[in-house]
C-alpha cells in the first residue's frame, strides 16, 4: 500500500467534495438560517483546531497569531480550548482588534496572555497557529503580518488556509509560509488540492463543524475510488476475451514505436480483452517482435484505418504518432467510426494551428489527455485567463464536448456536463518519459470495456498514480504496466466488500 493513499481504504463510501468560497459561504449561511449561530460554528471550528494540535504535537509553548476577522476568531477559540486542556504557555499575538460579532466575542472570552503581533511574536514557540487571514483574502499580507510569519521557525498549523493563500485560485498573494498542518472545515477548498496551494498547506485535515451535506452529488470532487469503483467493469463468470472489449492503439513512427506499445500493454493490464497496435507496414515487424499478448494489425492509409477502426470499442491515437498531416488524417478517419477515442500527445499538437477542427471531431465518449504544454497548444490562452486549472479544464471540456484530462501534479478531469475531479495521488516519480502513454492506455482499456468515459478517466488517473507510488524512486514507464495488477486487486476487493 502506498504512502500517498494508505488511509483511503478506511474512509466511508461517500463523495469528497471540493468547494468554492461561494459554496462554502452558502453552506455557512444555510446553517445560520437553520438556527445555528455563527458563534457556535466558530466554537466548533476553533475546538477542532485545538484537537488537531493536541493529537499531533507534544505539549509545547504555543503562539496563536490572530487576525481581526472570523479566522482570528477561530484562533481565539483554539487558544482557549488548548489552555483549558492544560496545554502549557498559550499566547495570542493579535493583529488589531477583532471586528464586531462572533470574532469579537471569541476575543473577549480569551483571558490568557495577549500581545501585539510583531516579528518576535513566535520566538521560542514550539507550535504556531496561523489564524491571521482565511481563504477569502484578496490582497497581499501587510508588512507586519508577513514579517511575523517570516520569523516563525516552529511548525505552523494553519486555520482554514495558510495566510496569504487565496482560496479559489490556489495562488499565493505574495510570500506565504508553508504549513505543516492545515485544518479546514466542512470540505476542502480549491487551494487545498491545486498547486501551488496544495504544497503550501501541508497535511490537510477536514473537520466536521455540523454543516449540512449537499443535497446532490457535488460537481467537483477529490478523485477517490469510491467515486467510480462500482463502475469498473469486472468480468463475470461468462466472460471471454471478445466480451471484455477491443482496444486499438495507432502505432508510432519507426523511431518512436515504443510509446504505442506502452499504451497497449497498459490497456491490456486494465482489462481490455483484446488489444492491437494498428501499425504502418514499415513498422509491423518492429512491433510484432516486441509484443506478445498485444497483437499487431497493419494499415496502409487513413481510409483503411477508418475501416479497421469500426472493429474496435476504443482507439488511442497520438503516442509517437508524429506531428504531421498523416496523424491529422488518421484522427479524422477514426472520428468517423463508432470507436471512442483517447487523443494524446502528437494527435493533440498536430492541431495547434487549427484547434477548432479538433473540437469538431470529438464527442462525449472521447477523452483528451494533454499535459500543460499540449493544453496551451490546443486551447491557447485558456490557462492564463481562467482562475485556475479546474476552470480551464471545464471550459476545454465545454468547447470540445469531450472529457479533458489535464495532466500534472494536480491532474484535473472534466466532463462536458460540468463534473470535475482533482487527482492528488501522483508522486513526482511519474515525471518520466512514457508515463503519459501508460495513462492513455489505462483510459482506453477501461473505456473499451464499457466504462463511461469520465469515470474511466478518473479511475485511470488514480490507478496510474497509485501504481507509481507503489514503485517509488527509480521508476521508468516500462515499470508501470506491471504495477497495475496489485492496484486493481485492491480495488476489486474494495468492490467485493462494499
Amino acid at each position: 500500500m502506498s504512502m500517498f493513499w494508505a488511509p483511503i481504504w478506511d474512509q466511508p463510501l461517500k463523495f469528497t467534495p471540493i468547494l468554492s468560497l461561494a459554496e462554502m459561504a452558502d453552506a455557512d449561511a444555510a446553517a445560520v438560517k437553520s438556527g445555528v449561530p455563527t458563534r457556535i460554528l466558530m466554537q466548533r471550528a476553533g475546538e477542532a483546531v485545538a484537537r488537531a494540535v493536541i493529537g499531533r504535537f507534544k505539549p509545547v509553548s504555543t503562539v496563536v497569531l490572530c487576525g481581526p476577522g472570523d479566522n482570528g476568531g477561530d484562533g481565539y477559540v483554539a487558544a482557549k480550548a488548548l489552555k483549558e486542556a492544560g496545554w502549557p504557555d498559550v499566547t495570542v499575538a493579535t493583529l488589531g482588534a477583532s471586528r464586531a460579532g462572533a470574532a469579537a466575542q471569541a476575543a473577549a472570552e480569551w483571558t490568557g496572555t495577549t500581545t501585539p503581533l510583531s516579528s518576535d511574536s513566535a520566538r521560542g514557540a514550539g507550535v504556531v497557529i496561523d489564524a491571521l487571514f482565511g481563504a477569502g483574502l484578496t490582497r497581499a499580507l501587510d508588512p507586519l503580518a508577513e514579517s511575523a510569519l517570516s520569523a516563525v521557525t516552529a511548525p505552523i498549523v494553519a486555520v482554514d488556509l495558510p495566510s496569504g493563500l487565496q482560496g479559489d485560485t490556489a495562488r499565493p498573494l505574495g510570500q506565504v509560509r508553508r504549513a505543516a498542518l492545515t485544518v479546514t472545515f466542512h470540505a476542502r477548498k480549491l487551494a487545498h488540492v491545486l498547486e501551488p496551494g496544495r504544497s503550501l498547506c501541508g497535511e490537510v485535515l477536514v473537520a466536521d463543524i455540523g454543516l449540512a451535506p449537499p443535497d446532490a452529488p457535488p460537481k467537483l470532487v477529490l478523485n477517490l475510488p469510491f467515486n467510480w469503483a462500482a463502475a469498473i467493469p469486472w468480468p463475470d463468470v461468462e466472460a471471454h476475451k471478445h466480451r471484455r472489449g477491443k482496444l486499438g492503439v495507432v502505432g508510432g513512427r519507426i523511431a518512436s514505436t515504443g510509446a504505442a506499445r506502452l499504451a497497449a500493454r497498459a490497456g491490456l493490464r486494465a482489462g481490455a480483452g483484446l488489444c492491437t497496435v494498428l501499425t504502418q507496414p514499415g513498422t509491423l515487424a518492429i512491433n510484432a517482435s516486441a509484443l506478445e499478448a498485444v497483437m499487431v494489425r497493419p494499415f496502409e492509409d487513413a481510409f483503411e484505418l477508418e475501416q479497421i477502426g469500426e472493429d474496435y470499442d476504443a482507439v488511442i491515437i497520438g503516442p509517437g504518432a508524429g506531428v504531421d498531416a498523416e496523424t491529422m488524417a488518421n484522427l479524422e478517419a477514426l472520428a468517423r467510426t463508432g470507436a471512442a477515442l483517447v487523443v494524446d500527445a502528437d494527435a493533440l499538437t498536430v492541431f495547434r494551428g487549427d484547434p477548432d477542427t479538433l473540437y469538431n471531431l470529438l464527442d462525449r465518449d472521447d477523452v483528451l489527455t494533454p499535459h500543460l504544454g499540449e493544453f496551451e497548444r490546443i486551447f491557447p490562452g485558456l490557462l492564463a485567463s481562467a482562475p485556475q486549472r479546474v476552470a480551464a479544464a471545464r471550459r476545454a471540456a465545454e468547447l470540445t464536448g469531450a472529457v479533458v484530462l489535464l495532466k500534472g501534479p494536480d491532474t484535473v478531469i472534466a466532463a462536458p456536463d460540468g463534473r470535475a475531479a482533482v487527482n492528488n495521488n501522483a508522486p513526482p516519480f511519474l515525471a518520466t518519459a512514457g508515463a503519459g502513454d501508460v495513462l492513455a492506455g489505462l483510459v482506453g482499456g477501461l473505456i473499451a470495456q464499457g466504462m463511461e468515459s469520465f469515470e474511466a478517466a478518473c479511475a485511470a488517473a488514480w490507478i496510474h498514480g497509485e501504481a507509481a507510488a507503489g514503485f517509488g524512486p527509480g521508476l521508468i514507464s516500462e515499470d508501470l504496466p506491471d504495477r497495475i495488477p496489485p492496484v486493481l486487486s485492491r480495488l476489486w476487493r474494495l468492490g467485493a466488500e462494499a
